[in-house]
């Protein structure tokens, strides 16, 4: 694959005409789609607008690469563009910007990132910037990429098949190869990973040869970790520079100068950076533990609650895969079974088939708790922390306690409350036991990790979890019990707030919170092998068929009242009745975003009545997710579907009634 393998004639306009950047980005997208790259337009403008409130694409030298990732990607693309006066597109050098590439790039899939990369280092260099703007036709401006793209990286187009090094490039790396080292490391990374993670890659290796100074770059793009850093070249390196917009491993880093820039700085100061890393100038960076953030010079810091949230998000993104299989399939058991009255204890493993689901499912499903508060404790305190939340959640699972250990007490499971507090008391005990260990001798350096770090952090939390295991057990159980006794209003109530809280914010924190909490609450049933009925599941279905309301209740609206929408936007509508039905609330998120006062409360209504009458039917969920696809393990799967049409009927109409008719 080359990159004209992206470009199509269809997809170039050379000369054009664009009164602003919004202009210029709307003849892109038109571009794209005549190559045939979208399957909607639309979606797919949203995720250009996205990407350019985080920072502008252009670049210095009249270039701008607007890009980004989306499920409105049909398959992967190219659109350029040359004006005959360029537009002001937020450039560094505040030169308006007259050579464009639009990138179109969809969720899954990497081989076409390889090729991209290729693309934005080619536009590092002017004489083929010149070349393209000079082009007469699309066939002239595809014979210029063609023609360099082959002298970069050889005629054969193949990513993994390296080109042979020139004259120049083989002295280069006799050179380094000789000195043994490195004197600059870099690692560069942008938030879609497709553009100027590699423009930024480009420019600090350009500007190392022309210092004549070695240097090498660690890409951290779509495709993952490209050129990766190895911890020798760390050690002998004089400095360091890390030029990203998001998360980056920088706890290898430790101890040596480090400078902090943006992406941006990589592509636009790059001599200045390589020169003074090359100096050994930079502050000397000591690292805190944990997952540490770079972001863009203008950032603030992150407040505790903000902290505290991507650490529950770590943990609960790692656990859900073992929830939803072991889940799933311990549902089918439940569905392949005959239930036994006199038996209803031993009911998922009455049948050779059901015993087999269930077996494997509980199996899947007992890693939850460890892994939920594993991937808390390494989100606050890095690797040192995974061991320890690991213990933590495995004796909250088995309830040990000093009692249990002594033979005095049954175990009680402190359940999905123990797992949250081992993984927090984990991870911040063992942040405080890295700092501490920074004042240890440095010749004691190598056995940390391997001896300090898990021998001290598991026996911290064996003795925590044994003292404070017990309280969050009867804790637990009361909370179950508060649960099972609800009836009535209180449970109709209960089934409202969670569906409710799925379309206030869409994938945020009030989304994310009744999402963990139903998870939690079938997490603490299954462990307690608790009854289809429990009211643990119908807090589940409640929260599930509250997030499935808001595109369904949206793609009504939008197919019954076309008057209350622009074309487009009935268009987008169209695919969220298939969003909706596999259980993806985003898919409102365009329509909220573009009408906050009128969308927010008509599904914040519909998900609230939805997640009520879930409860009045005792509908009940054992899978975390799947949507439609779960609806067979559905108890009173009727009820349930009733619910979700209610529910959606009521938001469709409280909306068409909000909404004031579009002008033709």
């Amino acid at each position: 694959m080359r990159i004209t393998d992206l470009l199509k004639p269809q997809s170039i306009l050379l000369g054009g005409q664009a009164a602003d950047k919004a202009g210029a980005i709307d003849t892109l997208i038109d571009l794209q789609a005549a190559g045939g790259h979208l399957a909607d337009k639309a979606a797919y403008k949203e995720a250009i607008l996205a990407r350019e409130a985080q920072s502008s694409t252009a670049i210095e030298a009249g270039i701008a690469v607007p890009h980004a990732k989306s499920d409105a990607v049909s398959n992967p693309g190219l659109a350029a563009m040359t004006l005959s006066q360029g537009v002001d597109y937020g450039a560094m050098d505040k030169q308006p910007s007259d050579l464009f590439f639009m990138i179109a790039a969809p969720l899954d899939g990497n081989l076409h990132l390889e090729i991209l990369s290729r693309l934005m280092v080619l536009l590092m260099d002017p004489e083929f910037t010149s070349s393209l703007r000079a082009a007469k036709t699309a066939e002239e401006f595809l014979a210029v990429i063609d023609k360099a793209e082959a002298a970069k990286y050889g005629e054969t187009g193949v990513p993994g098949v390296e080109s042979v090094d020139t004259a120049e490039e083989a002295a280069a790396k006799a050179a380094r190869n000789a000195g043994g080292e490195y004197r600059v490391l870099a690692v560069t990374a942008c938030p879609t990973g497709i553009a100027h993670t590699y423009m930024a890659a480009e420019a600090l290796e350009k500007a190392g040869k022309a210092l004549n100074i070695t240097v090498k770059v660690e890409t951290n793009g779509s495709g993952g970790v490209k050129n990766a850093l190895t911890a020798e070249e760390i050690a002998a390196a004089d400095g360091i520079i890390v030029a990203a917009d998001k998360n980056v491993e920088t706890a290898r880093f430790n101890g040596k100068p480090v400078i902090f820039v943006p992406v941006s700085d990589g592509i636009h100061k790059a001599e200045e950076l390589v020169k003074k890393a090359a100096e050994g100038s930079a502050p000397v960076y000591h690292h805190q533990g944990g997952a540490e953030t770079v972001e863009t010079a203008s950032a603030v810091k992150e407040s505790l609650g903000r902290k505290t949230y991507k650490d529950l998000m770590n943990g609960v993104s790692h656990m859900l895969p073992f929830v939803i299989g072991g889940g799933i399939l311990i549902a089918l058991a439940f569905l392949l079974d005959d239930f036994d009255p006199n038996n209803a204890a031993n009911f998922g493993m009455g049948t050779p088939i059901a015993a087999f689901f269930k077996t494997i499912g509980g199996v899947a499903f007992n890693f939850m708790l460890p892994i939920l508060a594993g991937y808390i404790a390494m989100s606050i305190a890095d690797r040192p922390g995974l061991v320890v939340g690991f213990v933590g959640g495995s004796m909250a699972a088995a309830g040990t306690s000093f009692a249990t250990i002594a033979g005095t007490a049954d175990p009680v499971s402190s359940g999905f409350l123990g797992a949250l507090l081992a993984g927090f008391v984990g991870g911040y005990f063992m942040l405080a036991f890295e700092k501490l260990c920074e004042k240890l001798p440095r010749s004691l350096e190598g056995i940390k990790p391997i001896l300090l770090y898990p021998v001290v952090g598991v026996l911290f939390m064996g003795l925590f979890m044994c003292a404070f295991g017990p309280i969050v057990g009867a804790l637990n159980t009361g909370l179950t019990g508060f649960l099972s006794s609800l009836g009535g209003t209180s449970k109709i109530l209960l089934g409202a707030v969670l569906g409710g809280m799925m379309s206030i914010d869409m994938g945020g924190p009030f989304n994310k919170a009744a999402y963990v909490t139903g998870t939690g609450a079938i997490a603490t049933a299954l462990a307690a092998g608790a009854g289809q009925g429990a009211i643990e599941y119908q807090m589940m279905a409640s929260v599930m068929v509250g997030g499935m309301v808001p595109p369904i209740a949206i793609a009504l609206c939008t197919t019954f009242f076309k008057k209350k929408f622009t074309a487009d936007e009935r268009k987008s509508g169209v695919v969220n009745y298939i969003m909706g039905l596999c259980f993806i609330s985003e898919g409102a998120i365009p329509f909220a975003a573009a009408d906050p006062l009128r969308v927010i409360p008509s599904c914040v209504v519909g998900s609230a009545v939805a997640g009520a009458l879930s409860m009045v039917f005792g509908c009940g969920l054992m899978a975390p997710h799947g949507g439609i696809f779960v609806f067979p393990v559905v108890s009173n799967v009727m009820g349930y579907l009733l619910s979700l049409a209610a529910g959606s009927v009521v938001g469709m109409a409280l909306l068409a009634v909000l909404k004031k008719n579009k002008e033709a």
